[in-house]
C-alpha cells in the first residue's frame, strides 16, 4: 500500500505540473481560485490569505488524486507486490498473482484432434468414458485397449490391429499428430519461468494466476488448486520430475479460465488418484496414469503409455 501511495502521489504531481494541456482533475485542483466561504468578506488587500487558500486547496486536490489513484492501483492485480497474495473473498487462500504476461498458447498442431494420444499404448480397466479422439502410434493399434463402446469419437491406429469395428487406419495422420505431440513439449518446457519452485512443489490449496511455472522437484497437490483469470489468460506449469495429485482432490477452474489454456508439461510421471479431477492439457514425457475414477476435462498426451481405469476424459 506504501508503495500505490507513492506511486499515485507521483503520478498525480506530474499530472497537475507537468502533463499535458488537458484539463486533468490534478490540475483543476492544482489551479482552482478559491473564494471565501459564503457569508464571510475577504478583507481588501489581503493576496497573501488568498494565496494561502489558494494553495490549501490546491494541497488538498492533490492528496485526493493521490488517494484515489492508490485505490485503484491498489485494486489492479497486475501491481500486488510480491509473488503472494489473497485473492478477493477467499480468505486465507493463498493467491499468486504475478505481473501481467501475455503468454500465447502451447500450440498443439495435429495432436490437438486427439483427447488421448500415446505412442506405446492405452490400457484400460472397463468401462471409461472417454470424448474426443483417440490415437497410439508408432505401436500397433492392438496396444489400444479401450472398446469402440468406451470412446465417443474417432479411433485411430496405425495398422488393422487396433480396436475393431471402429478403428481408422491412419499412420500418417498419427505420424504427424506424434510429431507435433512433442514439439509441443519443447515449446512449453522452453519458455521462460516467471515463478519458479513455488511452494517447493507443494501447491495445494493455492489460487494461481496466468503464469509460467518451473519446479525442478515432484509437484504434489494434496488438496484443491484453484486456477483463476479471464478467458484468454494462459498457465503453462514446467515440472521436471513428478506430478502427483491425491485422491478426490481436484484442480478447479474460477473466473473464466478454459481447461484449453491450461498445459502441464511434465518430464516424469503423471498420477492422477482415485475420483480425482484435473482441468488441462497434460504433455507428458513418460507415463500418465488415472487411477479408478479420476476424470479429466482436457486432454492426456503421452510420450510412452497411458493407462486408465473406469475414467471419464472430455475434450476441452
Amino acid at each position: 500500500m506504501k508503495d500505490a501511495v507513492s506511486s499515485a502521489f507521483a503520478i498525480c504531481l506530474a499530472d497537475g505540473l507537468i502533463g499535458s494541456g488537458k484539463a486533468t482533475p490534478a490540475k483543476r485542483a492544482l489551479g482552482r481560485r478559491t473564494e471565501p466561504a459564503p457569508g464571510v468578506q475577504a478583507p481588501r488587500g489581503s493576496q497573501p490569505m488568498r494565496r494561502l487558500l489558494i494553495a490549501g486547496s490546491a494541497i488538498a486536490g492533490l492528496f485526493a488524486c493521490s488517494a484515489a489513484m492508490a485505490q485503484s492501483l491498489t485494486n489492479t492485480p497486475a501491481l500486488l507486490s510480491g509473488p503472494v497474495a489473497y485473492a478477493a473473498g477467499e480468505s486465507e487462500t493463498p493467491s499468486v498473482s504475478p505481473a501481467f504476461d501475455p503468454t500465447a498458447l502451447v500450440d498443439l498442431g495435429g495432436a490437438g484432434h486427439f483427447v488421448i494420444l500415446s505412442k506405446s499404448g492405452i490400457t484400460d480397466v472397463p468401462a471409461s468414458d472417454v470424448t474426443g479422439n483417440v490415437g497410439t502410434s508408432p505401436i500397433t493399434g492392438a496396444a489400444d485397449h479401450l472398446s469402440c463402446a468406451e470412446v465417443s469419437g474417432k479411433v485411430y491406429s496405425v495398422d488393422n490391429a487396433g480396436p475393431p469395428p471402429c478403428s481408422i487406419k491412419a499412420p500418417n495422420k498419427l505420424t504427424n499428430a506424434v510429431h507435433d505431440m512433442q514439439t509441443a513439449y519443447t515449446d512449453a518446457a522452453g519458455r521462460s519461468a516467471t515463478i519458479t519452485e513455488l511452494g517447493g512443489g507443494n501447491i495445494g490449496g493455492l489460487t494461481l494466476a496466468p503464469a509460467i511455472y518451473s519446479w525442478s522437484t515432484n509437484v504434489t497437490i494434496p488438496s484443491d488448486v484453484r486456477l483463476k483469470g479471464g478467458s484468454h489468460a494462459v498457465w503453462i506449469f514446467q515440472i521436471s520430475k513428478n506430478l502427483i495429485v491425491s485422491s478426490g482432490k481436484a484442480i478447479v477452474l474460477r473466473g473464466h479460465a478454459q481447461a484449453q489454456n491450461v498445459f502441464w508439461q511434465v518430464a516424469g510421471k503423471v498420477a492422477l488418484g482415485t475420483t480425482s479431477h484435473f482441468e488441462g492439457i497434460i504433455l507428458s514425457k513418460t507415463l500418465i496414469a488415472m487411477r479408478t475414477g479420476a476424470s479429466i476435462n482436457g486432454r492426456l498426451l503421452a510420450q510412452t503409455a497411458a493407462t486408465l481405469q473406469m475414467n471419464k476424459i472430455s475434450a476441452p
